[in-house]
């Protein structure tokens, strides 16, 4: 299933069925309401769905945005907080997003886990990298300070990241809805991609899912942190689906496929007609750019 993200057109829309037409223009059966999803859009997005215009594949959290929230604000409140009434805003919101994927039959919420408290490794790393700096003893030095400062850190903000989704798992379990865990790009963000491994252990409920974002994975393998096909590789059991775009070295990501440096033919034996992928494009890039990347894309991975 081949999908695309509200978030390429949702600012340009005051009406949210006009905003899936156009979607649908472009060849889509499918498409995700991203994180930009303002409430003034979801009468009109009622009716497309109503109407059978398009089916919905996903909502990425938090869907629609908070009342006086005019921007995508997918991190405004974090299940990883250290303050309580936050980590309940986060609870609130992610439910009301449950509610509305149930309006529009949506069977997959995708969610971002949070994040620590850490200094800015990553835009340290990005600058060095584009200023041609990865093979200098400061960069690596770098990398493992910021390992380090992770693994020292992170304990209380996973066990609290932990805390609110057991909080909000009885309700998709009874929705009959998955939620897609995504891998991050910035470093400070959980869950760190070594122990996504360990957070499928601690939760084995089948409505916990992974969500690969291929261009995350790829910011991270620029940055000399993981391998990304084998990222992938490693979590294709618990696998959903994809959020999909490319990256311009090192960190400029939701380009059009094609355009950037990821190798989707590495990733092409782990994708399942099943999979829900998801075409995340900058709101930046033109039409024809658009169906330039979905067509890489297909050719690679083929149509399904």
């Amino acid at each position: 299933m081949y999908s695309l993200s509200t978030c390429w057109n949702s600012h340009r829309h005051t009406d949210g069925r006009a905003m899936l037409r156009e979607i649908r223009d472009l060849g889509f059966e499918y498409a995700e309401l991203s994180h930009g999803i303002r409430v003034s859009l979801m009468p009109g997005i009622l009716e497309a769905v109503e109407a059978g215009e398009i089916k919905i594949s996903s909502l990425h959290n938090f869907c629609p945005l908070p009342m006086g929230v005019s921007h995508a604000a997918p991190n405004l409140y974090q299940f990883s907080d250290e303050r309580p009434r936050q980590r309940e805003l986060a609870i609130k919101h992610t439910l009301k997003t449950f509610e509305f994927a149930g309006r529009v039959h949506a069977p997959l919420v995708v969610l971002h886990l949070g994040s620590m408290d850490l200094k800015d490794y990553t835009g340290k790393l990005c600058t060095m990298l584009e200023r041609g700096l990865r093979a200098v003893p400061k960069y690596e030095k770098l990398c493992a300070e910021a390992s380090k400062a992770r693994e020292a850190r992170k304990e209380r903000f996973v066990e609290n990241v932990y805390d609110t989704l057991r909080k909000i798992l009885p309700e998709a379990e009874k929705r009959g809805l998955k939620l897609g865990c995504e891998n991050r790009q910035a470093l400070e963000e959980i869950p760190i991609d070594s122990d996504f491994e360990f957070f499928f252990r601690e939760f084995d409920s089948p409505n916990i899912c992974y969500w690969h974002d291929c261009g995350h994975a790829q910011i991270k393998e620029n940055l000399g942190f993981i391998l990304h096909a084998l990222q992938l590789e490693t979590l294709a059991p618990r696998l959903a689906g994809f959020h999909v775009h490319d990256v311009i070295f090192p960190a400029g990501d939701h380009a059009a496929p094609g355009t950037g440096t990821i190798n989707y033919a590495a990733l092409k034996p782990f994708v399942k007609p099943e999979h829900i992928k998801v075409f995340e494009l900058s709101p930046s890039l033109p039409v024809e750019a658009v169906k330039s990347g979905i067509a890489h894309v297909k050719t690679i991975w083929g149509n399904e």
